[in-house]
C-alpha cells in the first residue's frame, strides 16, 4: 500500500498498573490494523498500584502521551476526544465501571471507539467472576486456545453473547531463540508479588535458591523482582524478597536483579518460577523452564495450570541437575507459539477491528451483561467504588479535576499512598502473625 494511504489511528490506554500498562499498550500496537499507524494514548487510573517513573521506565513501553487520571476525569475525556480504539488493561471490576461510565457519556454520540480488554497473563482463578466483569467490550482477548474455549463456554453457560471473545497471543512474547547453555550458566527464579503469600513458603523458597547457589557455584543464580520495597504492581506484595534476604548470607554467586524480564531471558540458561507469565515468556523462545511444585500443585499456587506442560518439578531435581522438556502439544494450546507462528497470533483481533470500524452507522450502544437488572446488589457497589452511581454517572463529590494537582496535592497523594504501602508491607503482617498466637 502506498504511503499517501497510510492511516493514522488514534488509540488509548487505561491501566491501573505497571504490568496492565505494559500488557495494554503493548496489545495497542499488536492489534492496530496493518494498513495504519497509531497514536498512543496512554492513561494510568490513580490508585495503590498506579505505577512509579522507575516502574515505567522497567517496562520500556512508550507513549505519544501518558497521563494519571481519576475514573471521572478519564470519563471526562472521553466525552471529549475522539479515538478509534480504547484499550481497557484494567482489573475486571475497573473494566466493568467504565464500560457502565462509557455507555453514558457516549449515549448521545453517534461515534465511539471499538473496545477491547483482556488478562495480563495466566488466568488461573476467578475465571467466571473476571470474564463477567469485561463482558461488554467488543473483543474479549484470550491469549491462547484454551482460554478462547472457556471464555466462551463461560458467557454461553449464562447466556451471554460469547461473539466478543478473540484468541491473539500474550503481546510481550518475542526475543531470540534459547542458543544454548551461557558461560556461565545462569539459572533465574521469577518472582511473584503475592504466590506464595506465607512468609515461612517465601522463606522456604528464598532458602532453596540461596542453596541452588551455594551447591553449584560456578552457576551464577539470579533473583529476578518485579519491583523493589514500597512499590506496587499488579498485586500486593506484604513481604518482599528483599527484605527478607536481608537476614540471610546468600553466595557470592546470587544476586537480585530487576529491569525487563525479555532481557533478562537473554542470559537465562533455566527459568524456575511458581506460576509466572515468565514461564509462557521462557517456553516462547524455548529456554528450559520449571514450575515448582515444592508447596504442592495448587489452584491457589496457579501451577496447577501448568498440569500436564511437563514442567513440573522441585528443587532436588534441579539442584541434582534436571533439565525439563516441555510437552510440545500442551505448549501449543497455551498460546506460547513457539512454532514461529507469533507472526499471525493477532491477525484474527486486527480484522476484526477493521470490520468494527468500517462498520456502516457506527458501533451499537454498549451492552455489558451486568445491570441494574440484572446484578442489582453487586453492580452499585462496583460502580461506586469508581466514583460513580448505579446509572453510570459520577457521584456527588467525585474528584473530576481537570488540571494537574498543585504541589500541596502531590504531597498529601504521595504520603497517602505511602502511609497504604506501608500498612499493607508492615503493619498488616504484624497483626496477621498476632492473630496466629
Amino acid at each position: 500500500m502506498p504511503a499517501s494511504a497510510t492511516k493514522t489511528r488514534r488509540v488509548a490506554v487505561l491501566a491501573d498498573s505497571d504490568t496492565r500498562w505494559k500488557w495494554g499498550a503493548l496489545t495497542a500496537n499488536r492489534i492496530s490494523p496493518e494498513d495504519s499507524d497509531i497514536r498512543l494514548d496512554g492513561f494510568l487510573l490513580r490508585g495503590r498500584a498506579t505505577p512509579t517513573a522507575r516502574q515505567l521506565q522497567e517496562v520500556g513501553v512508550h507513549a505519544d502521551s501518558l497521563r494519571e487520571v481519576s475514573a471521572v476525569e478519564f470519563l471526562r475525556t472521553m466525552a471529549q476526544e475522539s479515538y478509534d480504539v480504547l484499550v481497557l488493561a484494567l482489573v475486571g471490576g475497573g473494566v466493568q465501571a467504565m464500560l457502565h461510565g462509557l455507555k453514558r457519556v457516549w449515549e448521545e454520540q453517534p461515534q465511539r471507539p471499538v473496545i477491547v480488554t483482556g488478562y495480563v497473563g495466566v488466568v488461573y482463578e476467578k475465571l467466571a467472576d473476571g470474564l463477567l466483569l469485561r463482558h461488554g467490550a467488543d473483543l474479549v482477548l484470550a491469549n491462547s486456545r484454551q482460554d478462547a474455549e472457556r471464555f466462551r463456554a463461560v458467557y454461553d453457560g449464562v447466556g451471554a453473547d460469547s461473539s466478543a471473545v478473540t484468541e491473539v497471543a500474550l503481546p510481550f512474547l518475542g526475543g531470540a531463540p534459547y542458543p544454548g547453555e551461557h558461560d556461565p550458566y545462569t539459572v533465574v527464579f521469577a518472582a511473584q508479588p503475592s504466590v506464595p503469600d506465607s512468609r515461612k513458603d517465601r522463606t522456604y523458597l528464598l532458602n532453596r535458591l540461596i542453596q541452588h547457589a551455594r551447591r553449584h557455584p560456578e552457576r551464577e543464580v539470579l533473583l529476578k523482582l518485579r519491583s523493589k520495597p514500597g512499590e506496587h504492581t499488579t498485586h500486593i506484595e506484604e513481604l518482599p524478597y528483599q527484605k527478607l534476604v536481608q537476614r540471610l548470607d546468600p553466595p557470592a554467586n546470587f544476586k537480585l536483579v530487576y529491569g525487563n524480564m525479555g532481557e533478562v531471558l537473554d542470559r537465562t540458561d533455566l527459568l524456575v518460577t511458581i506460576s509466572s507469565t515468565a514461564a509462557l515468556e521462557s517456553l516462547h523462545r524455548r529456554i528450559p523452564t520449571v514450575v515448582l511444585s515444592d508447596l504442592g500443585v495448587r489452584e491457589v499456587l496457579g501451577n496447577h495450570h501448568f498440569v500436564g506442560s511437563g514442567c513440573l518439578a522441585s528443587w532436588d531435581r534441579l539442584d541434582d541437575g534436571y533439565s525439563p522438556t516441555p510437552d510440545e502439544e500442551w505448549v501449543s494450546r497455551q498460546g506460547v507459539c513457539a512454532d514461529g507462528s507469533y507472526a499471525t497470533a493477532f491477525d484474527a483481533a486486527r480484522e476484526r477491528i477493521t470490520k468494527l470500524l468500517e462498520r456502516p452507522g457506527g458501533l451499537p450502544a454498549l451492552t455489558p451483561y451486568y445491570t441494574p437488572a440484572t446484578a442489582p446488589g453487586d453492580l452499585p457497589g462496583i460502580l461506586a467504588r469508581h466514583h460513580l452511581g448505579p446509572d453510570g454517572s459520577p457521584l456527588p463529590g467525585a474528584p473530576a479535576h481537570d488540571r494537574e494537582p498543585g504541589p500541596v496535592r502531590q504531597i498529601v497523594r504521595r504520603a497517602a499512598r505511602g502511609a497504604y504501602r506501608h500498612g499493607v508491607q508492615r503493619v498488616a503482617p504484624v497483626i496477621r502473625r498476632m492473630g496466629e498466637l
